[in-house]
């Protein structure tokens, strides 16, 4: 049987590039992710490998975060940016034995090979491999992913935050990392092509007695803006990396790389323009869409969603003047009522505002 018969045979209706959008019960899938597990296909993120010899010095001269002397399986999420600062793309980096593994954001493992591409010299010892249809990708996502985990890999509770180990299940080789959470624990599952069906049956038999069950990509979607991770428009040219809460995602330290004087000016400066902000919302609204506060266009609605227990969230990028817990906006030519309920991502404590923009 194909993955995609599997997963049928589980409820789930498909996307057109056959991710599932749900197995039949959102509301299920939702509470699952929050209180025991969820398993997903993300097999939509892409998966380039590099070798040679000079690829960790190429991506480091590419990208925000320091990616020398990464110990093996170690990963670091790094940020690909314009001379602008602007955001072109994101991936994270995995140290496997003899190459790297870079898991990109949905739909854009074309985007990124063809940019990598482009900036390989002739002297540069690094070839790129897309291994996005030979594989598939999976990810375990709430306070009992652990639990599935250990149950299926020796010491899988050893690895650490952002790290991974090269394993079997189902006596498949498999590759299973963590990654920043979205929901208490995350990990992802990369597995050939061919045995995927076989590691998904597994996964969700041995996780059942922890209340796992497999969830689509609208529960995805949902528990990432209500953990105030960015994604799609939020990972823009519109945004430098330091706007969207992603300062963990970048190395002060490091040497050149492509827009790096713009983001060290505003590290050194402690100054912001703008912050992406959570907000929770009083009625539905779609993104994007303006926001306001006090009559003023103040920023963006860049994220909403409507959960399965009726709570309007969404995600905003607004003027640092107005980017504090409690601060109530209006959104849309409606003037929907926006409250901002946290700022998203990881924020220096120091940071103030830029008097203009």
């Amino acid at each position: 049987m194909t993955l995609e018969t599997v997963q049928i045979a589980h409820g789930a209706t498909l996307a057109p590039d056959n991710i599932p959008l749900h197995f039949g019960d959102t509301r299920r899938e939702y509470h699952a992710a929050l209180e025991t597990a969820v398993l997903m296909n993300r097999s939509h993120e892409g998966r380039i490998e590099l070798v040679g010899d000079d690829r960790a010095a190429f991506l480091h001269r590419m990208s925000t975060n320091d990616l020398l002397n990464m110990a093996v399986d170690e990963g670091r999420p790094t940020i690909f940016t314009n001379p602008n600062a602007r955001i072109l793309d994101r991936a994270i980096v995995y140290n496997r034995e003899g190459r790297l593994l870079l898991l990109t954001e949905p739909g854009r493992a074309q985007a990124l090979l063809d940019y990598l591409q482009r900036q390989i010299f002739f002297n540069d010892k690094v070839r790129l491999h897309d291994v996005t249809e030979s594989t598939r990708q999976f990810a375990l996502h709430g306070p009992q992913a652990d639990a599935v985990m250990a149950a299926l890999i020796p010491n899988a509770t050893d690895v650490p935050p952002l790290c991974g180990v090269a394993t079997t299940i189902a006596d498949v080789p498999v590759f299973v990392a963590r990654r920043k959470p979205i929901s208490e624990s995350h990990w992802v599952v990369v597995v050939p092509f061919e045995h995927a069906a076989a590691v998904w049956t597994t996964l969700l038999e041995e996780g059942e007695p922890h209340g796992l069950v497999p969830a689509g990509s609208l529960i995805y979607n949902t528990l990432r803006i209500r953990a105030g991770r960015p994604a799609g428009r939020e990972l823009s040219t519109e945004y430098i990396p330091l706007e969207v809460g992603l300062w963990d995602e970048i190395s002060f330290t490091k040497g050149c790389y492509t827009g790096q004087e713009i983001i060290a000016r505003m590290d050194s400066r402690n100054r912001l323009a703008k912050a992406m902000v959570r907000l929770i919302l009083r009625a539905p609204l779609d993104a994007p869409t303006t926001l306001f506060h006090e009559g003023r266009v103040v920023g963006t609605l860049t994220s909403s969603v409507i959960t399965p227990d009726d709570e309007h969230l969404g995600l905003g990028v607004v003027k640092f003047d107005v980017a504090d817990v409690g601060v109530i906006l209006s959104a849309g030519e409606g003037g929907v009522e926006a409250e901002i309920v946290a700022r998203a991502g990881t924020l220096p404590p120091q940071l103030v505002g830029e008097e203009t923009h």
